[in-house]
């Protein structure tokens, strides 16, 4: 009879929490590449009016995402702080964070909405080419305004992944996919007797959209009977300073770090458009291909840091390293197929989005730059997430500065103005940037998966919080 093959412990320990990080990456995978759907569907119907509205579509998506990114980074702490109670079984613990949570969404996205609005009569200060600016204004409003629905739905979604039900924020997130589309292909285009309002009308639709899908979960978990235990009950009275100052204590840090990262990228989208609509359109399929293969990482990320907060909660240490291994392998494995797919499939992917044969072409040489940097990507932002898990988030935030202000953009500008090499330079300096914060990452969450670097940290991460009203 023959004998069942059996893996080094290392290896089977990899090989389990391989399938568990899957188990609750697959549904935030689909739900993450479903959102980026709706941003690459905008653009490859916006492409189809004109590679100027494409231009301004860039332009105005680099200023929301540097927002977004930010206030993603505030709300972080509450799916590590809800994951982590609901390992321990304390259910109103994770009832409380839910709830300061949601507060904390609501004042921080008016906030930053106001301000981004705020910004919109200083446009012209990003010295951006006169017909962008000329197209870009009313789109730019609505897709600020739509900052408050999308931060209380990603909170929504945290709560709901974090008590291990991530499948029906994906489905929400793909219906919502299937209504932008509609309402692009109505209001763009002027089909079903609306008018046609081209660029404007791909903001409509996008907020539209997503105060739909913010409605559908909010009542969706209200109504499940798996959330009640962990659901707020009183949203008038009951807060605590003491858990805002935690919230905002690891918050403001992941706020940092994921801003140095999208202002990078916010920045090389400026500065292709000092060098013209054509670099700038180019810029945005490029980085709309490259931003839509990040999210199959990025969904594994947030599987990760979610399980390695669960983990703490469950005084499992030795499984955080197999965790944040088995993650890195199978980012690395992804992210390497869809690199030879941009070197050698760049044209006909650019060709989906324009006509323009020169836009297609610079595109393509992006595409084989963004395929130097897709391993790398995916590796910083699944040790960022682990070590998010595990409450680390100061000195990530110092790399992360490191990285992509002290190398990226200084490296990006030098190469794309003072070399021959121009918007590939930039992209150059993008790639140099994401290399160097994955080596420090990676070697940041190895050294913290160490025994003395666990325990360390953990004295720190979970310290009880005092109530006070």
């Amino acid at each position: 009879m023959p004998t069942r093959r059996r893996f080094p412990p290392l290896m089977s320990g990899i090989l389990h929490e391989a399938r568990r990080t899957l188990v609750l990456a697959g549904p935030i995978i689909v739900g993450q590449v479903s959102q980026m759907l709706m941003g690459v569907t905008d653009a490859l119907m916006i492409g189809h009016v004109g590679k100027v509205p494409l231009a301004a579509s860039a332009f105005a998506g680099s200023l929301f995402g540097f927002s977004f990114m930010v206030i993603v980074g505030l709300m972080i702490p509450i799916s590590v702080m809800i994951s982590r109670a609901h390992g321990g079984g304390d259910e109103k613990e994770a009832r409380q964070w839910m709830k300061h949570g949601v507060l904390l969404a609501t004042v921080t996205g008016v906030i930053v909405m106001l301000g981004m609005l705020a910004l919109g009569n200083q446009l012209h200060r990003f010295g951006q080419p006169a017909e962008v600016l000329a197209e870009v204004s009313p789109y730019y409003e609505l897709i600020m305004i739509s900052i408050v629905p999308t931060i209380l739905f990603q909170v929504m979604r945290q709560f709901s992944e974090s008590l291990e039900r991530p499948v029906m924020p994906m489905v929400i997130m793909l219906a919502g996919v299937a209504l932008n589309v509609l309402l692009n292909w109505i209001l763009i285009y002027g089909n079903w007797g609306a008018a046609e309002m081209g660029l404007t009308g791909a903001g409509w639709a996008t907020l539209i959209s997503r105060w739909v899908g913010v409605g559908v979960i909010w009542i969706w978990i209200k109504q499940s009977k798996c959330f009640t235990a962990a659901w707020p009950t009183g949203w008038w009275s009951g807060y605590t300073w003491h858990r805002f100052k935690r919230l905002l204590a690891l918050g403001i840090p992941i706020g940092f770090s994921l801003s140095f990262e999208a202002g990078a990228f916010g920045a090389a989208a400026i500065m292709m458009g000092w060098m013209g609509s054509m670099a700038l359109a180019a810029h945005q399929i490029a980085i709309s291909c490259a931003a839509f293969t990040f999210m199959v990482p990025l969904g594994m990320a947030m599987a990760v840091s979610i399980r390695v907060g669960r983990a703490v909660g469950e005084k499992r240490l030795a499984a955080l390293r197999p965790i944040g291994d088995s993650a890195q392998i199978m980012s690395a494995l992804f992210m390497g197929a869809c690199a030879f797919t941009f070197v050698v499939a760049g044209e006909p992917l650019a060709a989906a989005f324009v006509k323009e044969t020169n836009v297609i072409a610079l595109a393509a040489k992006l595409l084989i730059i963004a395929a130097i940097f897709q391993i790398a990507d995916g590796a910083q932002v699944v040790a960022a997430s682990g070590l998010r898990g595990l409450t680390d988030v100061k000195v990530p935030t110092v790399l992360t500065a490191l990285a992509y202000w002290g190398m990226a953009l200084p490296g990006g500008w030098w190469l794309g103005f003072r070399t021959d090499w121009g918007p590939m330079g930039v992209w150059i300096g993008l790639a140099a940037g994401l290399i160097f914060a994955a080596v420090a990452l990676i070697y940041r969450f190895t050294r913290m998966t160490r025994d003395e670097g666990i325990h360390v940290q953990l004295e720190k991460s979970t310290e009880p919080v005092t109530e006070m009203s």
